[in-house]
């Protein structure tokens, strides 16, 4: 493996952080790496909003989930697909009103968002720096919109904390290669496949050593548990409100 490669398997999610600050200048590089990730058909549908004001972090820290690495972290992203940039420039172009709401369009900023986001923690990463995901905003959007005035064609995908590490997690096992990489069509998982128990084992001994014996939970438990309850319903009402899914 290249440098490129050992640097993507070492990823691990960091969540306490040391006091430095990240200049402006290492900030616009890591956006502009970003910026070069994959773009459906060029839209480059994705804004990012750098938030420092206390009070706003504190409060998004609270809506995340109570999640206060979200308010001390160095810094704080948070990732938006943005459809009114192009939709307003094609307006312009065409003198006449977009049809909107299309679920395709959707697709597009959400993935253009997240590969935009992963090409800001690989590059931060390349400099030691660390950091995490915070899908937590979505529980509840609404306010999160109207915190950072989020108008219509765009919505808050996910935020970033960023910051120098201030601990080491241990990396978390992923499934086995051979269960994710198929060969010529789809293959179902079955669940007596030794693989998968072999996995189920290691992941319950990584969270035993993890938490100290305190927690203890294969793959196999944690998908129950996270697939048998509802997953934000009000997503579908809210992305309808910011133009977004209507047909």
């Amino acid at each position: 493996m290249n440098a490129t490669q050992e640097l993507m398997r070492r990823h691990t999610s960091v969540r306490k952080f040391l006091p430095d600050a990240i200049s402006d200048e290492q900030l616009q590089h890591w956006i502009q790496a970003g910026q070069q990730a994959s773009t459906s058909s060029f839209i480059q549908a994705t804004s990012v909003i750098r938030v420092r004001n206390p009070t706003t972090r504190c409060q998004l820290a609270e809506l995340a989930g109570q999640q206060e690495y979200v308010a001390s972290a160095p810094l704080l992203l948070v990732f938006c697909a943005d459809l009114l940039r192009a939709s307003t420039l094609a307006e312009q172009q065409l003198s006449q009103p977009l049809p909107q709401g299309y679920i395709e369009h959707l697709l597009i900023a959400t993935v253009d968002t997240a590969l935009f986001a992963q090409n800001v923690m690989l590059a931060a990463e390349s400099e030691q720096y660390g950091g995490v995901f915070i899908g937590g905003i979505r529980n509840a959007p609404q306010q999160v919109a109207e915190l950072l005035a989020l108008p219509s064609l765009v919505y808050p995908v996910f935020a970033m904390c960023l910051g120098k590490p201030d601990q080491a997690p241990s990396l978390r096992p992923r499934l086995p290669t051979d269960l994710v990489l198929m060969e010529e069509r789809y293959q179902p998982l079955q669940p007596e496949d030794p693989r998968l128990h072999q996995y189920d084992a290691e992941v319950r001994q990584y969270y035993r050593e993890r938490s100290g014996g305190k927690k203890d939970m294969s793959w196999s438990e944690q998908m129950a548990q996270l697939l048998g309850k509802e997953a934000r319903p009000h997503m579908l009402a809210f992305l309808h409100n910011q133009g977004f899914a209507l047909r």
